[in-house]
């Protein structure tokens, strides 16, 4: 299933949008019920979308239902994407994927190491 995101962006219906301070605060609170996974994707980079496809269908393939998956656009919220680095001590990269249980983040990878595996 997809929708569209407020960046113009067909996203896959499991994603959970990051738009503000806000909404990153509400995934760190998740992350104490279940494990949360933050994809940070720049929409202008080729290698970018082709890890977001690929662990995309990672995700379809899986039947993992107890992780909350959120979506990131840095280009249209690099304040965000600071914020995690900052706030967190985790050097920003792009794409990246960040793991969090129990508010703190407790893995990261970026490029080509972005895995369903970083999460499990």
């Amino acid at each position: 299933m997809w929708r569209k995101t407020g960046t113009g962006r067909n996203t896959k219906s499991f994603w959970k949008t990051i738009k503000s301070e806000e909404d990153l605060e509400k995934a760190i609170k998740q992350s104490y019920e279940n494990r949360v996974a933050i994809f940070k994707h720049s929409t202008s980079c080729f290698i970018s979308k082709t890890v977001l496809k690929n662990f995309e269908k990672e995700i379809e393939n899986s039947d993992e239902q107890n992780v909350s998956f959120y979506f990131l656009d840095l280009l249209a919220f690099r304040p965000i994407s600071n914020k995690i680095a900052e706030d967190f001590g985790i050097r920003h990269e792009s794409p990246q994927l960040i793991v969090f249980e129990n508010g703190k983040a407790i893995n990261n990878a970026s490029h080509q190491d972005i895995s369903l595996s970083q999460i499990l």
